[in-house]
């Protein structure tokens, strides 16, 4: 960063500001790029700032992290779907080698902590530290950089980038050690502490850091001197190409290579000015001279919905999208370089602090931007009540999408311990909220001295959320216990709505229901033409409350119309004044967009599907659903084959019912039916009752679901002429069914265990599968499957098990051409009771099923596949059956095709019209791919 014309000056300045400080590190360390290893001399001077005497010492050692598959940061990964490390092989993991430690130059016992903590040193001193007393700890070590595809952090294709890289040592506050391991969440906590390092590079790389720089040519190599005072963290980005820029603001300098080459120099400095002056007032001088802010950092922390669009899609200016995209980089390093929380623990101010610049800062200079950005202004979208919102309505919105799903969770639940999309996003969101809720209801000027003079307090020094809010407190006469109580520390949801209002002489009576459990203060508004024109904030409305106001110009009645607060349901916030036969009239819309609260909204959305027997389906969907959905639903979807050149169509009803403080997550009630063609020119119908009980898994953060379903099928197939109806063409079956699945990237475990009732028979069913990735990154996948009749009077095949295809009479597979025995249709497969792909002399059994499959990886998504089967049919013998092949399994479920090679036919692969045994599987439901690929984020 900035060079040092005066070294020898600057370094007596260092040494005299360092040995009045209380941490120090100096490192010498020296890159060897050939195998990416970096050899370290590193001496800590380490004060014990508390009034304990301390017998040990803890270091972070956050780049061995890296070096097994049992670390926390792999088992990490796993849990975000990502076994990238678990399976890395040895050239691109990291390491740490110690070679000597000691303290105040004596020989001392160290090791590192069990297979969950293998990134903290523990040190055992000989002797006892003593409050306000230090230590100096000398250690020589070797670090082996990973690949920077785990992190961010590591060895990139063009040098390295380094990051939590060297040891440091753990805080020791409150009577204990705050020891954290790498979880790829960049929050380490550390002492404000002074650096000196001397690092040796090969010449051919350029050094960007957030310390201050001093260059020494030697030769083939470059010696630097970097130094910083009262710094929390170390940078180094090493590489071949110069990417960084620098920009000299009018209080400090940034470097960074976030630049935009179609923003010029001095406009880029010119906002950077804007954003430091802007954070400036909210919180106070920044303390240091310099700034760093880097790329790989800020994509761990962007802007979501900007930061991820294509390039090719420009709905935003690009001087908006920068500004945004510099702030959020720019706000995030202004407040953790200065505010030293633990933000595993307690995180939620700072989120909230840079959520709540974020949107004061696009309110004050970006107010006409919309959420969709210029989409919103072309023809066909306008219309959209989604494209009318501003950019800032996303954080309501998105709030609201986690909390109507009961998905949200507690701005002091352990960032650990979030789901990501709430880690990344929501709670961020709903802490920004809470910040801007407080400004609203106490008053902007407050919140902002409050923010002023925690920052002025406690710049640079450890503290917590809980010095904010005494701040906060001191400085209102109005009652926060509701904010910094349930708001802060539960789930709890506020939501409120309005019963009822009335005209009575000169005043409206508005009667206001709190539908929660939480109470808070909540905004009144009288609107008109979608403008305040009165406002007034309610307290203590535990339950219902009838408060009166004075008659204005105004025909509507509103709660929290400027969305002020994260509210769980804003859509019955609004009432019409006076008594209204239709407090809301219908409206339909082209397409699915947000709620309107002027209108009950109906959409209407075309539709295109396909079975070979009714051709291409076209039709239109209706339902009631919204982007954000709602607890009752409809959907009606009348279709026209243009094979069957018939009316067809579909409908449901479900309504969803919610439990807090439950082991119930929700209950779905539905009613569906459908009509369809299951084989040429004949029709089947369903009407179909459904009770399904989902239970709350044990975090949000655990991927696995179990479910408790009841259903009633009601089927009707349509009789060739002249035929005679049989129990097999109209029936009634109900089905009681448990599964439980546990989708694990590295283990995959599901069960099932139901049973079927009709009138003609009974069965028992039960299936297990497990999936196994080895340590060789080869898959292994079992499924065993159980079906036995308890009763069966039937005298067909109908309701038999099915080996290598199920019959499906219940219509639950999305078969392309549900009874093809020949063509392209009937090779389709889809994994169902005997789950062969082979078609053996016996297809059925009417007695029982048993049977094993089995795949075992070979090469990335070649497989083998390996099947067993008995199965029993009445006065027969138990057929044993068998078959092998080859599986492409190149997204699993979704698209593979099985080859057989071996079974009781024989050798297929030598056999006549051998492309007619090849089957496929072909998912096309849009839901379970999505469902697929979301794995690890919701």
């Amino acid at each position: 960063m900035k060079r040092l014309l005066s070294i020898p000056f600057f370094l007596l300045l260092f040494f005299v500001q360092v040995y009045g400080q209380e941490h120090a590190i100096f490192i010498e360390a020296q890159l060897n790029d050939e195998k990416d290893i970096v050899r370290i001399k590193e001496r800590i001077v380490f004060t014990n700032n508390s009034d304990s005497t301390l017998t040990e010492v803890y270091l972070h050692n956050w780049a061995n992290g890296y070096r097994s598959k049992k670390s926390p940061l792999s088992k990490r990964l796993i849990e975000d779907y990502d076994k990238s490390l678990y399976f890395a092989k040895s050239r691109d993991r990291g390491y740490t080698d110690i070679n000597n430690l000691t303290v105040d130059f004596e020989v001392v016992s160290f090791l590192e902590l069990e297979d969950d903590q293998t990134d903290v040193v523990k040190i055992l001193l000989n002797k006892p530290l003593h409050p306000k007393k230090s230590i100096e700890i000398s250690v020589t070590y070797d670090i082996k950089v990973p690949n920077a595809s785990f992190t961010g952090y590591g060895r990139t294709r063009t040098g390295y980038h380094l990051r939590y890289w060297y040891l440091v040592p753990a805080v020791f506050k409150d009577k204990q050690w705050k020891i954290m391991s790498n979880l790829n969440m960049d929050d380490l906590l550390t002492n404000v502490t002074d650096y000196e390092v001397r690092l040796t590079l090969p010449k051919y790389y350029y050094l960007s850091s957030n310390l201050y720089e001093y260059k020494t040519p030697k030769g083939a190599y470059n010696e630097y001197l970097l130094v910083g005072k009262n710094k929390t963290d170390v940078l180094l980005s090493i590489d071949t190409q110069n990417n960084f820029k620098s920009f000299k603001t009018t209080d400090i300098n940034i470097v960074t290579d976030l630049h935009k080459k179609t923003i010029n120099q001095q406009l880029s400095t010119d906002i950077l000015n804007r954003q430091l002056l802007f954070i400036k007032q909210y919180l106070g001088k920044y303390p240091h001279k310099e700034m760093f802010i880097d790329k790989i950092t800020q994509s761990k922390n962007p802007i979501y919905g900007l930061n991820q669009l294509p390039r090719f899609i420009r709905p935003f200016p690009d001087v908006f999208e920068w500004d945004l995209t510099m702030l959020k980089a720019m706000s995030k390093k202004y407040i953790e370089n200065t505010i030293l929380l633990d933000r595993r623990k307690d995180y939620w101010l700072t989120d909230g602090l840079q959520t709540y610049l974020m949107m004061e800062y696009v309110s004050h200079y970006y107010p006409e931007i919309k959420l969709a950005g210029n989409v919103a202004k072309i023809w066909g979208f306008r219309g959209f009540n989604f494209s009318k919102l501003s950019f800032n309505d996303k954080y309501p919105f998105v709030y609201q999408f986690s909390a109507r799903q009961f998905l949200d969770q507690s701005l002091t639940t352990r960032s650990d311990s979030l789901s990501n999309f709430n880690r990344k996003i929501v709670n961020k969101y709903k802490a920004g909220l809470g910040l801007r809720y407080l400004s609203d209801y106490i008053g902007d000027t407050i919140i902002k001295q409050s923010f002023q003079e925690f920052y002025l307090k406690n710049n640079l020094k450890h503290s917590t959320s809980d010095d904010f809010g005494k701040i906060v407190a001191s400085k209102t006469p109005k009652d926060l216990t509701w904010f910094f109580g349930d708001y802060l520390n539960t789930d709890k949801d506020i939501d409120y709505t309005i019963k009822k209002a009335v005209e009575k002489n000169d005043s409206i009576y508005v009667t206001v229901k709190n539908k929660r459990n939480i109470t808070a203060p909540v905004a009144l508004y009288g609107v008109k033409d979608r403008k305040v024109k009165f406002k007034k904030w309610l307290e203590d409305i535990d339950s219902v409350k009838t408060v009166a106001i004075p008659k204005g110009d105004f025909d509507r009645v509103s709660l929290n119309f400027e969305n002020s607060y994260p509210e769980f349901n804003s859509l019955d916030n609004w009432k019409k004044i006076g008594k209204n036969i239709l407090n809301k009239p219908i409206r339909f819309k082209l397409f699915k967009d947000i709620d309107d609260p002027y209108y009950h909204q109906l959409y209407v959305q075309p539709q295109v599907k396909y079975n070979f027997y009714d051709g291409l389906l076209l039709g239109l969907k209706i339902h009631n659903k919204p982007i954000l959905n709602r607890d009752l639903q409809f959907t009606i979807t009348p279709l026209y084959g243009t094979k069957s050149t018939s009316l067809n169509g579909t409908f449901t009803t479900r309504y969803t019912q919610y439990f807090e403080d439950s082991k119930i997550n929700r209950i779905i009630y539905s009613i569906s039916g459908s009509n369809l063609h299951y084989t040429e020119d004949l029709s089947y119908n369903t009407f179909n009752q459904a009770v399904t009980m989902e239970f709350r898994r044990k975090s949000l953060r655990d991927v696995g679901t179990s479910f408790l379903q009841a259903r009633l099928l009601n089927i009707n197939r349509e009789l060739v002429p002249g035929a005679s109806r049989t129990d097999s063409d109209k029936y009634s079956i109900f089905k009681l069914r448990y599964l439980y699945n546990k989708p694990d990237i590295i283990r995959g475990f599901l069960y099932s265990v139901g049973t079927e009732i009709g009138s003609e028979y009974s069965k028992a069913i039960g299936e297990v599968r497990y999936r196994k990735l080895t340590a060789k990154n080869r898959q292994l996948d079992f499924r065993l499957y159980t079906g036995v009749f308890l009763t069966n009077k039937t005298d067909s095949d109908f309701f038999s098990f099915g080996l290598d295809r199920a019959n499906d009479y219940l219509f639950e597979l999305n078969y392309i051409g549900r009874s093809e025995d020949s063509g392209i249709f009937s090779q389709q497969f889809i994994l169902a009771e005997g789950g062969f792909k082979s078609v053996l002399e016996e297809r059925f059994a009417n007695q029982f099923l048993v049977s094993f499959n089995s795949s075992i990886g070979l090469w990335r998504w070649l497989e083998f596949y390996n099947d067993v089967a008995f199965l029993k049919n009445r006065g027969d013998r138990v057929f044993f059956g068998y078959e092998n092949g080859i599986r492409f399994n190149f997204i699993n479920n979704i698209f593979e095709f099985y080859f057989p090679l071996y079974s009781n036919n024989g050798w297929e692969i030598g056999q006549s019209a051998y492309p007619s045994k090849i089957r496929f599987v072909l998912q096309l439901n849009p839901r379970a791919i999505f469902n697929f690929f979301r794995r690890g984020f919701l």
